[in-house]
């Protein structure tokens, strides 16, 4: 099983390279993710920012996010590579995985979950966002183990990321 679910990656992956060029980066949408968390996961999420008096806009996707700075110049698109700097927290705290360097991480932004496909393109190069991601827009029901095999993630978690688009590429 674990095989199929690795070659399917893959395979959509090399789909998403080969199909992505600096042409066509500033209008690439050939793989943007048309997934909509359930009303069940949207609620989850209200709660909690409800129970930590956490102000944030809902997006259509089911995502929430807070911008506090919105940045100039350039906006992502799905082929485009961004540079950021970033924190990932459950909603229990725990940070499960950070950047926060002056070189920051670069990654093509059509490789990444779906909240941050969604995410990022609200705000423009040197912006700073909040993404409150339910399961289906993060890893859904899927845990995210280390290398050693601990659980970081454990499976349907509300991720909490702090990111700062430092470029886009």
């Amino acid at each position: 099983m674990k095989k199929i679910v690795i070659m399917l990656f893959a395979s959509s992956l090399s789909f998403v390279l080969a199909s992505c060029s600096k042409e066509d980066a500033a209008g690439c949408n050939l793989t943007d993710p048309q997934i909509t968390a359930p009303a069940s996961e949207v609620a989850a999420v209200q709660a909690y920012l409800t129970a930590n008096t956490i102000t944030a806009t809902a997006h259509p996707s089911g995502f929430f996010y807070s911008i506090s700075v919105q940045g100039s110049g350039n906006t992502p698109g799905l082929c485009n590579t961004v540079r950021v700097n970033y924190t990932g927290r459950l909603t229990i705290g725990n940070i499960f995985d950070s950047n926060n360097t002056p070189a920051g991480a670069q990654f093509q932004l059509g490789s990444l979950i779906a909240g941050w496909q969604k995410g990022i393109p609200l705000i423009q190069k040197t912006g700073k966002i909040r993404l409150f991601i339910p399961p289906s827009l993060g890893y859904g029901a899927n845990p995210v183990r280390d290398g050693i095999g601990n659980i970081l993630i454990p499976a349907n978690s509300i991720l909490v990321f702090d990111i700062e688009l430092l470029d886009v590429l």
